[in-house]
């Protein structure tokens, strides 16, 4: 294959890229078509030559405009402002964790999703379809459990009457659960049942066995704890979506619902599991995403600009002080060097 050729495959893989994105996808401006080193991305190796390594490096989704727009990239986690070292792979949701990523795809002529568990090298290992759009992803912090949400209905957390599916992959026995509502449910210390239940943003926690995740039904959410291999779920505290938890297992970051209408809805919090008190972060602007740990004082979200919609990472401290300030610019999806889920 010829230059010519190669160039004209990237710009058309971007162009379609860009006119597939959907919510919190958007396209954004930035550094001009070329200014990022095209290079290969290996999650599991430092130092090599010519490769951004896991360690010290921050990946995300690349969302300047251009050839490389929604590919996965990584910075030096020392210098996220530097130019990003942006790979082939291209995705609307990406994760990663210990030589393990999972990568959300849109796909199909009816709303389709794939779901591609990655190597260390981001080579396909596993590929599963599910219906609806790219939402969340996680992968634990050893690379073993993987999850991800879309939406099957509707395209907006706001929206009364959308649905999601939530699926959970375990890496090792290759035990699929395709959609997690089939969980049995404890909500407030009783056996529940209901046809309205939704389940999304799942993250895991050190053991590869519990996980936490926010439920959906009656019109109200709740953070649950989870039970892999028991399989059961008990609800712990409402009002609770799109947990993270922190690397000390001891924390969890999430987006709390403060105003009941569609201006500025959500603020981030985190909780501390042990006390079960809430500490309001310093960042004040509605984010809908899932937060992610870059380290255990820091979280690192995707926050769309003022104006034009565009997507940066943003970073702020996990103890309510300090400022909110830009991490990456034209970025979304993070996830810190080494795997923090």
């Amino acid at each position: 294959m010829n230059t010519r050729v190669r160039v004209l495959i990237l710009t058309v893989s971007g162009l379609l890229a860009a006119t597939a994105i959907t919510g919190y996808v958007v396209n954004a401006h930035g550094a001009a078509a070329g200014d990022s080193p095209t290079g290969s991305i290996d999650l599991g190796t430092a130092g090599r030559a010519g490769k951004a390594g896991a360690a010290g490096t921050i990946l995300f989704r690349d969302t300047a405009p251009g050839p490389d727009f929604g590919h996965v990239a990584s910075v030096p986690a020392a210098r996220p402002d530097a130019v990003p070292t942006v790979s082939s792979t291209l995705c609307d949701r990406f994760y990663a964790a210990h030589g393990t990523a999972i990568c959300l795809r849109r796909g199909g002529a009816l709303p389709a999703t794939y779901a591609s568990v990655l190597d260390h090298s981001l080579h396909q290992v596993r590929q599963v379809k599910t219906a609806g759009f790219p939402n969340r992803a996680r992968v634990s912090a050893s690379g073993t459990m993987v999850s991800w949400t879309t939406f099957v209905q509707g395209d907006s957390y706001l929206a009364d009457d959308f649905s999601t599916r939530t699926s959970i992959l375990d890496t090792r026995t290759g035990r699929l659960i395709d959609n997690v509502e089939s969980i049995p449910l404890t909500l407030d210390g009783k056996p529940y049942h209901a046809a309205d239940v939704n389940y999304w943003g799942v993250t895991f926690a050190a053991d590869d066995n519990t996980f936490y995740a926010t439920v959906r039904t009656g019109g109200r959410t709740y953070l649950v704890q989870g039970d892999f291999r028991a399989w059961t779920a008990r609800t712990l505290r409402e009002n609770v979506e799109c947990p993270s938890l922190s690397p000390d297992g001891t924390r969890i970051v999430f987006k709390k619902r403060v105003n009941a209408s569609a201006n500025r809805p959500w603020r981030l919090y985190v909780l501390d599991l042990r006390t079960m008190r809430e500490t309001p972060l310093a960042e004040e602007h509605s984010v809908d995403d899932q937060a992610a740990w870059l380290d255990d004082q820091t979280v690192m979200y995707g926050r769309p600009r003022q104006s034009g919609g565009d997507w940066d990472v943003w970073a702020v401290p996990a103890d309510g002080g300090g400022e909110p300030r830009v991490l990456i610019h034209d970025a979304s999806s993070p996830a810190s060097q080494d795997g923090r889920s």
